[in-house]
């Protein structure tokens, strides 16, 4: 029996199914795109963007008023990646792996949010994340953060690239922030920056593993691009780390002539061991996310790790965060408090972060696109909506306080 000859105008049928999927594929790839996201029209042509914090439904919202706001350079600094922003996506996607067994019938009347962190008790378990060069998003920058962390009542980890000195930053939170630093190559630099955070009355240190050798940020090279503009607060020197230096205030009245990069190449756990001989500081080293890491953090006497990525904007190991927890946690031991950052929107998502074993979850874009939709009411409404999203998760898992929510509530797909 011959077989039928189809006609002609089916024959190339594979290729254009072919052709319609790569053209969905690539579509759903520049949808989810920050600089797709950034050049495009907002989708209502501006008619949903909220007029003022209280407005805000979630915090998801404050995104498209701090692209309005901020130059393109300046948003493509916050909305950056590195790379195709692939490490960045997986940090958001990878909470959809993870489903909630929630439980019946148990009284949730109070919910008890606070939490413990060497010595000091806080009412929430979110943290504000350091980042640096927050006037480029708010002429206030981190004095406007740093007042509603207070007000809110959040812990505030304040960046080496602070744009305002630690000390009034401090004074506006109303206690001693924790400090985040970058050691430099240059140890009596260094030593000076410490002593400075322990004479400010900081008592926990972060030390930013992650950063080492640069990044290529394609976002915000390519905004930065589509709209050149100066910053009259930041960037001064572009890419000449040195020239940066000389103009941070944490820097103020320090020789830097011999600072050349923020994580020198040939760091290693030594400086772990020389941090800890320097100060009486808590010792907490973000970047990691492996258990070997881990283990070596117990070892070398760190008080605490944060599991991090560093948003997606340093590493393109395509790995979220919350996939890296487990391990850590694992690895700890329970010794030393686990922390973690990276994607975190929602309620769920903390709520999956703490049931992994991680004792606080750090944010850092959502308050900034507060801090550029509004000021310091928009970084209040960020931390009062995430606060208000974990409470109901609360509600719903059947937990009352944050020791309640364990791995058994969490099922991975």
């Amino acid at each position: 029996m011959k077989a039928r000859r189809l006609p002609g105008r089916f024959l190339h049928l594979p290729i254009m199914m072919n052709q319609e999927y790569g053209r969905r594929r690539f579509l759903r790839l520049m949808a989810s795109s920050p600089l797709w996201a950034a050049l495009s029209k907002d989708a209502a042509h501006g008619e949903d963007l909220i007029a003022a914090a209280d407005e805000a439904v979630n915090v998801l919202e404050f995104e498209a008023v701090a692209r309005k706001n901020l130059t393109p350079g300046h948003y493509g600094y916050l909305a950056t990646g590195v790379t195709d922003d692939s490490t960045l996506q997986a940090n958001r996607d990878a909470f959809s792996r993870y489903q909630l067994r929630v439980r019946r019938l148990r009284d949730v009347s109070h919910i008890d949010m606070s939490v413990e962190l060497f010595g000091v008790k806080w009412e929430s378990p979110i943290m504000l994340s350091p980042v640096g060069s927050q006037r480029a998003f708010h002429p206030e920058g981190e004095m406007a953060v740093a007042r509603a962390a207070g007000a809110k009542k959040h812990n505030l980890i304040v960046s080496t690239h602070s744009s305002t000195a630690l000390e009034p930053i401090n004074e506006a939170l109303g206690r001693p922030s924790w400090y985040q630093l970058y050691p430099t190559d240059d140890w009596e630099v260094t030593r000076a920056l410490v002593k400075r955070a322990e004479k400010a009355g900081c008592s926990v240190m972060v030390l930013t593993v992650d950063s080492q050798n640069g990044s290529m940020r394609d976002t915000l090279f390519k905004l930065k691009r589509s709209a050149p503009q100066k910053c009259t607060d930041c960037h001064i020197g572009g890419f000449d780390y040195h020239a940066m230096v000389q103009r941070r205030p944490m820097f103020a009245g320090l020789d830097v002539s011999k600072v050349t990069t923020q994580l020198p190449l040939d760091m290693t756990w030594e400086v772990v061991n020389r941090l800890k001989d320097l100060t009486s500081m808590k010792l907490v080293i973000k970047g990691i996310v492996t258990h070997e890491d881990a283990e070596l953090a117990v070892q070398h006497g760190a008080d605490g790790v944060i599991v991090s990525n560093h948003g997606g904007r340093n590493e393109d190991s395509k790995r979220a965060s919350i996939d890296c927890l487990p391990e850590v946690v694992a690895a700890v031991q329970g010794k030393i408090p686990v922390l973690v950052d990276g994607g975190f929107r929602r309620g769920t998502d903390f709520f999956k972060a703490l049931a992994m074993g991680a004792k606080a979850v750090c944010v850092g874009r959502p308050y900034l696109w507060g801090l550029a939709a509004f000021g310091q009411p928009g970084v209040e409404t960020v931390l009062t909506l995430l606060r208000r999203e974990l409470q109901i998760e609360m509600r719903q898992a059947g937990t009352a306080s944050i020791a309640q929510i364990t791995k058994d509530f969490l099922l991975a797909r």
